[in-house]
């Protein structure tokens, strides 16, 4: 999903999120909007201490590092959401299948 942190933006992920993942348990950081949305009964906020956002902040941080789009806005920053979306998809694809391979 590419947006800001509003509430507005979550709604979207949210609704973008397949439905048999949606009874899954979530943990995000205690940004208000991500309370108000992702329902209470599976989310769960957490501080970085606790470990629980490790994966995805780890993924964040791959993804910043094998691609300059992430970091800021340089020469091979995406002008177009089309854009960085794509380049983002096509960024997954050849991680996975990179560890595919290695298997």
């Amino acid at each position: 999903m590419i947006g800001d942190r509003s509430e507005k933006d979550c709604r979207k992920l949210w609704d973008r999120i397949p439905e048999e993942y949606k009874q899954c348990c979530t943990f995000s950081d205690f940004w208000e909007a991500y309370e108000k949305v992702f329902p209470k009964e599976t989310h769960r906020s957490a501080g970085k201490e606790s470990g629980e956002t490790n994966h995805v902040e780890r993924w964040n941080n791959t993804c910043r590092q094998s691609n300059a789009r992430y970091v800021r806005k340089t020469l091979s920053f995406s002008k177009s959401d089309f854009y960085h979306e794509l380049v983002t998809r096509l960024y997954i694809v050849r991680y996975n299948l990179k560890l595919s391979l290695a298997i």
